[in-house]
């Protein structure tokens, strides 16, 4: 929470949260649709949009899922607040309390609050860094605990930022399939590969497997939209249904404001613009950290996203760190956050999506010090 709070705080290089700077974002494109759609469907605009959501943002969302493979209609997705609410509807539609959900070691620290929240036990199997969740570890895990289901961040992982490989990826669904254990794919940086290329999702390259697909336009458009969804495959009356209750509904005008964009073409268009600019601003970050930190220290090599995971010499605590690092003005994310059992405690996730300029890399000289 700590982290959380600093990354409300304009006095603090934001290091840590994985919210893209401003300048990242398409600001004006994205203020100019809610402003068109509060003027133009002011009726539509004062009520609630009960799940599934929008129809014209949902028939948006299912056209852009089918270019990736299998065939996605609108009546398969429902609107979520953001994919931090898609998880943890997906998690509520297969488990209960008490169950055993594999996921990626390191894993995103949101996906183990919400499993925490939920009663829900983390059976962490180790992730290889260019392909992804290791296969003879889950398949050794499914002859020792009772398995519910697994996520996975198949594109871009958060913190290593691989992009699993399809035959990686049909190897996971079919391994899983043999178990009768539900998938759920998080493919929130789906869009953002440094290579133009919009890699295959797992619901893509087995349609009628069960897999719950969970993204959101948080790390693209603009975080405060809190737009994302889940296609639902078998279980989408369940989750429509857990929607309801959780929320009652997401908001109405981002809904329709991103709906626009995407019928105009504007955030294709986006898109070709910002990939390249994340992977310079990746590659820039790990430059310098290779540059004004000491020997010893390793950085990801990630094909897509905007994070960073950097290993430290191994005498370093990254927890205390951190602690250091905020008193200094300077918020990183301690590696044992992105672990249920408190593993990598020598590594650090950092944010690059950030303006470069002077205060930014005396950020870096800063956070390189206290590690010295």
């Amino acid at each position: 929470m700590a982290l959380i709070k600093a990354a409300n705080d304009p006095g603090i290089v934001q290091l840590g949260a994985a919210v893209p700077d401003p300048d990242y974002l398409p600001t004006q494109a994205v203020a100019r649709a809610v402003a068109r759609v509060a003027r133009l469907q002011r009726t539509r605009a004062a009520g609630y949009m009960m799940p599934p959501g929008a129809p014209e943002l949902r028939r948006q969302i299912a056209r852009r899922m089918s270019e990736t493979g299998g065939g996605i209609s609108a009546e398969d997705i429902v609107i979520t607040t953001g994919c931090q609410e898609a998880l943890s509807l997906a998690l509520r539609a297969v488990t209960q309390p008490g169950d055993v959900v594999a996921v990626e070691s390191p894993a995103f620290y949101g996906l183990l609050h919400v499993l925490e929240s939920l009663g829900l036990e983390a059976l962490e199997i180790p992730a290889h860094p260019h392909e992804g969740m290791a296969l003879d570890a889950l398949a050794f895990a499914f002859e020792r605990w009772p398995v519910k289901a697994c996520v996975v961040v198949p594109n871009f992982s958060n913190p290593l930022g691989f992009c699993m490989p399809d035959t990686h990826k049909r190897a996971l669904i079919g391994l899983l399939a043999k178990h009768g254990v539900p998938l759920i794919e998080d493919d929130v940086y789906g869009d953002l590969g440094f290579d133009h290329r919009r890699p295959s999702t797992c619901m893509g390259l087995a349609p009628d497997a069960d897999i719950i697909h969970c993204s959101s336009f948080s790390k693209t458009l603009a975080p405060g939209l809190r737009i994302g969804w889940v296609a639902a495959g078998r279980h989408r009356e369940r989750i429509e249904y857990l929607k309801y209750v959780s929320s009652i509904a997401s908001p109405t005008v981002p809904q329709l404001a991103v709906a626009e964009l995407l019928e105009s073409g504007r955030y294709e268009r986006y898109l070709r613009e910002v990939r390249g600019k994340y992977a310079s601003a990746v590659s820039r970050m790990g430059d310098a950290v290779m540059k004004y930190f000491p020997e010893g220290t390793r950085v990801s090599q990630p094909q897509g996203g905007f994070v960073l995971w950097v290993e430290l010499p191994g005498t370093i605590d990254s927890f205390e760190l951190a602690r250091h690092a905020l008193k200094q003005g300077v918020s990183i994310a301690p590696g044992p956050l992105f672990s249920a059992s408190g593993k990598f405690r020598n590594f650090i996730r950092l944010s690059c999506a950030r303006v470069w300029d002077e205060r930014l890399e005396r950020a870096l000289t800063t956070l390189a010090g206290l590690v010295r």
